[in-house]
């Protein structure tokens, strides 16, 4: 079985589309192949700046002939009706069969496909996939019909046997497929013919083309890491933009410059967003101060002068960037120093957040008032957590988070410091935002997580009363980061927070606390506890208390983990079935009444010991929400329950009996429903 290698070399593909690019062209190959009766045994793609490459091992040689019987009208049907069933299967009426059916005679068509060479499949597909392919943005050139994200100059295309390679004989827009690729833009320039995937990848490789973009930008890390300790620092880790370099260069040479003393004082915040954003610089620090001094730069070429030149001229552009930085910071000083910051406060209200929501300085002395309210609970000093909470917006009109929104928070800290506020107010400005996301650090402090709460509560409950919510995949004001933020704040700080009482004001409050128990559940997805258990505990008073809803979903996923869980679950709803049936059939509610004199076997009257033994440990664990202690004294419960159920029979002839033993039963529903309600647990 022959291999195949595509590969389509073009002008520079941005680095952001790369991946994503090289998945959509392995699936819409392989899908189209297979679906074409091709298939293959590995697939592999890869991505650099001027080529996509897709490369399949064990490829069919040709598809298998198929067989197919279609059924068709009855005899005797309108010549309509048989002409449109003929169209579609594609064959003449004098190759329909006649055949007895339930319902009489009718016609079939045998549609017999031989099978096609892989060469031929694969032309077809490729050239849809091309001509189809799903870029965010393309572009046209020249006089051809064909829309590529830059120019396509090659189309490599060939299926590799052991006695040679065949081109798959394809043109699309102008450009035949053929055997020939090429390797780095100026240090291998030139046409390179390959037979396979391992010759085309050693090849290239020897033309200064690293292949594999995990390959390149483990080598970028790699040789920045060990540069920066060989001078006593560190590379501060930016995953991110490790993939984007890695996406910018085909052979990457990495190298180490200085930042000019003049800028060392910037905070590192802003060297690292400057030299990221505009330069796509890793920013290199001392670990023994965290300041920032060096750049790593990644060049796409070896250089006679081992990369003087390119450093020298990164960092002429490096400095002029910096320069720009310093300016902001100065001026923003000026402000936070002489006058606290006022002058932004004041600014905010010309500031919209949302149309119906009013503006910036409208909704600070919203989220002032609810931090204010939050305090106590989260032990935070009230005062405190206001002021926080009125200067926490104010650096969203400085010259610094206008030029790098994504300092917001973090510059209002440095500027909080500088106006002469409390260190625990500044901390709570940069961290009011937090935690934005799964692997964002959870704020700890009183004063940041009171301000931090009452931003989050402020905009869900406004969007909410607005009626902008999130809808599908649509979610462009992050509610849902939002909700789960929140959440992530309660648990992680073991807060005891009713949210109903700050969402009274919201028309639909209850839909709101839904849409907060709906992220709990993927929040908890991730430690194995499944969405019923979460609903079983939803259904139990306190239910906006996220902390004690939480507690008793871990305790209750725990128990039913275990054998006397499980078997205690399932003597529940045998218990609840039987009960639920009686009180139908009989209209009457079994709930009180059961007295041991009326027991007639010794497996009753075990379960009445059980029962009063074991009922007032579960009422006393439940009021001091040791849910674990509760559902260890269930788990007493289990065999009595299970040698009841072996020896006696429920629905006894004897009516004072039957009663006796249906409201025995109910005490049991009763006490398993006090921990949480079991009928919602599925099996």
């Amino acid at each position: 079985m022959p291999d195949l290698l595509i590969e389509l070399f073009s002008e520079e593909i941005p680095a952001r589309m790369q991946a994503r690019a090289a998945q959509d062209l392995r699936q819409r190959v392989t899908d189209g192949l297979v679906e074409a009766g091709l298939t293959y045994a590995h697939a592999g793609a890869f991505a650099t700046p001027r080529r996509l490459t897709l490369a399949l091992e064990g490829v069919l040689d040709r598809s298998p002939d198929t067989r197919e019987e279609r059924k068709g009208p009855k005899v005797g049907a309108p010549d309509k009706a048989i002409e449109g069933f003929l169209r579609g299967a594609g064959v003449a009426r004098e190759d329909l069969e006649v055949r007895d059916d339930k319902k009489g005679q009718v016609y079939f068509a045998v549609i017999d496909r031989p099978g096609r060479p892989a060469a031929e499949i694969v032309a077809e597909v490729l050239e849809d996939t091309i001509r189809n392919f799903p870029w965010p943005k393309s572009m046209r050139w020249g006089a051809g019909t064909l829309r590529w994200v830059r120019p396509l100059h090659r189309i490599l295309c060939i299926l590799s046997r052991e006695d040679g390679a065949e081109v798959v004989p394809l043109t699309v827009d102008g450009i035949t497929a053929g055997d020939v690729t090429e390797g780095h833009r100026f240090m291998a320039p030139g046409e390179i013919r390959v037979t396979g995937f391992e010759d085309y990848a050693a090849k290239l490789k020897r033309a200064k083309v690293v292949l594999d973009p995990e390959e390149r930008a483990d080598a970028i890390w790699n040789d920045a890491t060990n540069m920066a300790f060989a001078a006593g620092l560190e590379v501060v880790e930016d995953r991110g933009l490790l993939s984007e370099v890695a996406g910018l260069v085909e052979w990457p040479v990495v190298l180490m410059g200085k930042i000019d003393e003049a800028y060392l004082d910037l905070p590192p915040e802003v060297l690292q967003t400057s030299m990221r954003e505009h330069q796509k610089f890793f920013s290199v620090r001392d670990p023994k101060t965290g300041q920032i001094t060096r750049f790593i730069t990644v060049a796409n070429r070896e250089t006679a002068d081992d990369g003087a030149t390119i450093l020298s001229g990164n960092r002429r552009v490096l400095s002029a960037r910096l320069a720009d930085g310093a300016f902001f910071w100065q001026n923003d000083l000026r402000v936070a120093r002489d006058a606290r910051m006022q002058p932004w406060i004041d600014a905010l209200a010309d500031v919209t957040f949302h149309a119906k929501l009013g503006t910036e300085a409208d909704r600070v002395a919203r989220i002032a008032a609810l931090a204010r309210e939050l305090a106590p609970s989260v032990g935070a000093d009230p005062e405190a957590a206001e002021q926080a909470a009125r200067i926490a917006k104010a650096d969203l009109v400085s010259e610094m988070v206008y030029e790098f929104p994504e300092l917001q928070g973090v510059m209002g800290r440095y500027y909080a410091l500088e106006a002469g506020f409390d260190a625990a107010i500044a901390d709570a400005v940069a961290e009011h935002y937090a935690p934005l996301g799964p692997s964002d650090t959870v704020p700890t402090a009183p004063v940041s997580v009171a301000v931090s709460l009452a931003e989050k509560i402020d905009k869900l409950t406004g969007f909410w009363a607005i009626d902008e919510k999130p809808t599908g995949s649509k979610d462009p004001f992050a509610l849902r980061r939002a909700a789960l933020g929140l959440i992530r704040l309660v648990l992680s700080n073991d807060l005891r927070l009713p949210l109903s009482r700050y969402f009274a004001e919201t028309a639909e409050a209850s839909d709101l606390l839904a849409f907060f128990h709906d992220r709990l559940k993927v929040h908890l997805r991730d430690e194995g506890i499944r969405h019923d258990v979460i609903d079983a505990c939803l259904a139990m008073d306190g239910a906006d208390d996220l902390t004690l809803l939480v507690k008793r979903a871990r305790a209750l996923a725990d128990f039913l983990k275990t054998d006397d869980g499980e078997n205690l679950l399932q003597g529940f709803k045998r218990a609840n079935n039987i009960l639920t049936q009686a009180e139908e059939k009989d209209g009457v509610e079994y709930s009180f009444g059961a007295d041991v004199k009326f027991a007639e076997t010794d497996e009753e009257r075990a379960l009445f010991a059980a029962l009063d033994a074991e009922g007032p440990r579960i009422e006393a664990a439940m009021q001091a929400e040791d849910f674990g202690a509760a559902m260890g004294a269930l788990a007493q419960l289990r065999a009595p329950i299970d040698a009841f159920f072996e020896a006696v029979q429920v629905n006894a002839d004897a009516q004072v009996v039957r009663r006796n033993r249906l409201n025995l039963l109910s005490r049991i529903r009763r006490l398993c429903l006090d921990v949480a309600d079991l009928t919602r647990i599925e099996g």
